[in-house]
């Protein structure tokens, strides 16, 4: 899980690298194409290829829609506002997920649990800082990122077994892709991208295979419970990448943000872990592996 958080957040200081040359739909498209490469013939090796109207069967439909939504504004974000403070508000998306299957899903959600939900969003208005000198609009981006992210994992949880893991991450690859070619023109046009903004999308879509790979592993051989925290190392390489790259120093009050949503998190995943040791083990499939 630490790989995989080190991979994706490597992939996002790439993406916030090249979005002074490209804007975000040419940077889904170029990225995008690269990934559909790899991810297809991995697919292909595996012999986990179906056929695309899968996309017609509604949860697949849901995920594909909340990929989309939430990749845009988070590519969005990361291009206006530093690396650690987009990440500092993405952190809230499992706190974002219990509430989201107690009201979708009717899963019981202890008092201490939804304490730790409103602990959470008290953290990410620390970071957001509506109506102070602080306050950017790309911060309310992030936060659609994480309301797009919850709608997509939870959709997940809904998709037949039979879809093999990496067919639906192709299905997700490819309309990310188109979506990327969709709001090109709106945002700008196409601008030839240099020899070095190929080569670093190109890196990017590496490692988001190799993150999605890390973080499939992770969920499959290790308690969900025991690992999940492990999410949080995002935000320390988002805080190391973001400084070393782009020289950002976070203030006071994204660090005290940051700090409030973890120990909400950890306090989260703690309860749930101590509510799954009072009752039988569940044979459903646990969080869902972050997308493309």
């Amino acid at each position: 899980m630490a790989a995989a958080m080190a991979s994706f957040t490597m992939n996002d200081a790439i993406t916030k690298a090249v979005s002074s040359e490209l804007n975000v739909g040419e940077i889904l498209l170029v990225r995008g194409l690269f990934a559909m490469v790899l991810v297809a013939v991995l697919a292909a090796h595996r012999k986990a290829l179906r056929s695309f109207r899968s996309l017609l069967i509604g949860p697949v439909a849901l995920r594909v829609i909340g990929e989309i939504g939430g990749t845009l504004s988070y590519v969005a974000a990361i291009s206006q506002i530093p690396l650690a403070n987009a990440s500092a508000i993405f952190q809230a998306l499992p706190l974002v997920i219990t509430l989201g299957a107690a009201l979708v899903f009717g899963e019981p959600v202890g008092w201490r649990r939804w304490l730790a939900i409103a602990a959470g969003f008290i953290g990410v208005l620390v970071i957001v800082r509506p109506g102070a000198e602080g306050f950017s609009q790309a911060g309310l981006l992030a936060l659609a990122s994480v309301g797009f992210c919850a709608v997509r994992d939870l959709a997940t949880r809904r998709i037949p077994k039979q879809l093999p893991t990496l067919f639906i991450t192709l299905l997700t690859t490819v309309t990310v892709t188109m979506a990327g070619a969709f709001v090109l023109v709106p945002l700008g046009g196409w601008t030839a991208p240099s020899g070095h903004a190929l080569g670093l999308l190109a890196l990017a879509a590496v490692l988001i295979l190799i993150g999605y790979q890390c973080i499939i592993v992770a969920l499959r051989t290790g308690d969900i419970s025991a690992v999940a925290p492990f999410r949080y190392f995002a935000l320390l390489w988002a805080m190391l990448l973001g400084y070393l790259a782009f020289g950002d120093t976070p203030d006071r009050p994204m660090l005290a943000g940051a700090a409030i949503i973890v120990l909400s998190g950890l306090y989260a995943f703690y309860r749930e872990r101590m509510r799954d040791k009072l009752r039988p083990a569940a044979t459903g499939p646990g969080l869902p592996p972050d997308g493309l």
